[in-house]
């Protein structure tokens, strides 16, 4: 894992970046994707002493850990063991979207039996009733786009029967004409 430390207003001595370099390092025992880490370290009013992880996962995803403390050193712990938490929680949440796919995959297809309702149980939501007036197929799809409507009943000037338009998935017209059962 590459590990970049920016410190500031701080000296960053051999020894504090040996220290987080062994710190973060740990990381990795609970997460394996880990990229590449980044380590903030500064002092704030002489007194705060802040540090800040952010590890880039082959997840897509980061892990943004900080803390404040008197000492630089606790500082350190105090960010690593709220990325480790974080890490172990990441690590839990792939396991687990991980089976889940492999349960789906694994469970057993039942055989689709169609049901049918009897017709005694159709229950009408709405009822509307329309004028049907006299127009061509292309007029009728006019109308229908122009109401917003998927379909529409219109008769046909030529053949003098009620003909259904409607809009398909693909975004072209089909119309249903009737004819005379033989």
């Amino acid at each position: 894992m590459d590990i970049k430390i920016t410190a500031k207003n701080i000296k960053l001595t051999a020894a504090i970046k040996e220290y987080i370099n062994t710190r973060v390092s740990k990381v990795e025992n609970f997460f394996d994707n880990i990229v590449s880490a980044q380590v903030l370290i500064s002092v704030e009013k002489k007194i705060n002493q802040r540090a800040e992880i952010i590890l880039y996962t082959g997840a897509k995803s980061t892990i943004n850990a900080s803390a404040v403390e008197n000492n630089l050193y606790k500082a350190i712990d105090a960010a690593a063991t709220k990325a480790e938490a974080q890490a172990k929680k990441l690590k839990n949440k792939v396991k687990n979207r991980k089976s889940s796919k492999k349960s789906v995959k694994n469970m057993e297809v039942e055989a689709f039996e169609p049901v049918i309702m009897p017709q005694n149980d159709v229950k009408f939501s709405v009822i509307k009733q329309v004028e049907v007036s006299p127009m061509n197929p292309e007029d009728a799809a006019y109308e229908m786009e122009r109401l917003g409507y998927s379909f529409w009943m219109f008769l046909d000037e030529s053949s003098k029967q009620i003909n259904l338009i409607f809009k398909r998935l693909d975004g072209t017209y089909g119309l249903i004409k009737p004819i005379k059962k033989k």
